[in-house]
């Protein structure tokens, strides 16, 4: 009994632990979205 409960505690904290990469990889795809952004806004200043 001991083993299953062992069990699902790790799969319960593998969970979060693999999300880490997905929400990183959010934060990258925003922070170049932001930097396209700034370029773009840079290029059409006019002065």
């Amino acid at each position: 009994m001991k083993t299953i409960y062992t069990l699902a505690l790790m799969a319960l904290l593998a969970f979060p632990l693999s999300a880490c990469n997905t929400i990183e990889g959010l934060g990258e795809d925003t922070q170049a979205a932001g930097q396209g952004l700034e370029n773009a806004a840079e290029d059409t200043k006019g002065y």
